[in-house]
């Protein structure tokens, strides 16, 4: 039994985290679909005015079903079976140990930011071939019809891709979404977690068996925007460089990588090109910030009632 126990306590926040993520991800899969659409829209229209995220899903229903706006959710939930459970579980893990190493206080911000780049930039070199799934399934009914490639599943995505491009194409635009990865958990969980102190101070909640509803409330609140706000320009070149396909003609990539792909957007869009659909991403982020960030607690309390790890 003990060692049972110990299992499980090792275990608890990759699974709990895991499953808040997924959890989360169904939820506002809708509004990351019309996120991407938008942030790609520039590229595939450019100088047209990028149509807003209810305007997508509308027109997504209207000529495609309602099933449409739920394209690409197997891929989404492999993500963060895989993405979601590395991200939030290595942050409790390594923001726990520095505790230990801190005699059992509070560490400060900074070493909580650091915890939240670590176990971010991990998480994603394990998730990002199906981040890259992802994004061509929610991207590919907006190519020509002669250059659709009509995949089926996560599984034909990820496959079609090695078979055609190479097991590199899994990685395309991995420096990016590494940077992204760090700055959504530095804002996401980094930010909750000094949030939750703040908050709970001013509300006079003492936290004994874990934070009070309206603290939670709060401390998800502030994480939902920061996490938008630090990652929304590195979010939006993953996917562009993700999305894009050699020319059938030249063979060419539209951009060379990371460098070439910011200039070219600055170039052609300006700097309020890098938050193209921040209102489909904020309304994406922030409450699937919220939705995990708040079910955790829950999930969390009924997985230690259930191994008696109180």
């Amino acid at each position: 039994m003990p060692e049972k126990k110990g299992f499980a306590s090792a275990a608890e926040p990759f699974v709990c985290g895991g499953s808040a993520a997924t959890f989360a991800s169904i939820i506002i899969h809708p509004m990351d679909l019309a996120k991407v659409r938008m942030q790609l829209y520039g590229a595939l229209n450019p100088g047209k005015p990028v149509p807003g995220f209810a305007s997508i899903l509308s027109s997504l229903v209207k000529n495609d079903g309602i099933g449409s706006i739920y394209k690409g959710v197997d891929a989404a939930i492999g993500r963060q079976l895989v993405y979601g459970t590395a991200r939030i579980g290595l942050h409790r893990f390594i923001s726990d140990k520095m505790v230990e190493y801190n005699d059992g206080k509070p560490i400060n911000f900074g070493m909580k930011t650091l915890s939240g780049m670590a176990s971010g930039s991990i998480a994603v070199c394990i998730g990002t071939p199906f981040d890259i799934a992802l994004v061509r399934l929610q991207s590919d009914s907006m190519a020509p019809v002669d250059e659709r490639k009509n995949y089926k599943n996560v599984f034909d995505a990820l496959t079609r891709t090695v078979k055609e491009e190479g097991v590199g194409a899994l990685y395309k635009g991995l420096a990016p979404n590494i940077l992204r990865g760090m700055s959504m958990n530095v804002g996401m969980m980094a930010c909750y977690d000094q949030a939750k102190e703040v908050v709970a101070t001013l509300l006079g909640d003492p936290m004994t068996n874990g934070p009070g509803l309206p603290t939670q409330v709060g401390a998800s609140c502030v994480a939902g925007f920061t996490a938008a706000l630090f990652s929304m320009p590195f979010d939006l070149i993953k996917s562009r460089l993700m999305a894009q396909k050699p020319d059938p003609v030249t063979g060419k990539l539209q951009y060379g990588g990371v460098v070439d792909c910011t200039v070219q957007i600055f170039k052609k869009e300006g700097p309020a090109g890098f938050f193209a659909g921040f209102s489909a991403y904020y309304g994406r982020c922030a409450p699937h910030a919220m939705i995990i960030l708040l079910s955790i607690e829950s999930i969390t309390k009924g997985y230690r009632n259930l191994f008696g790890l109180n």
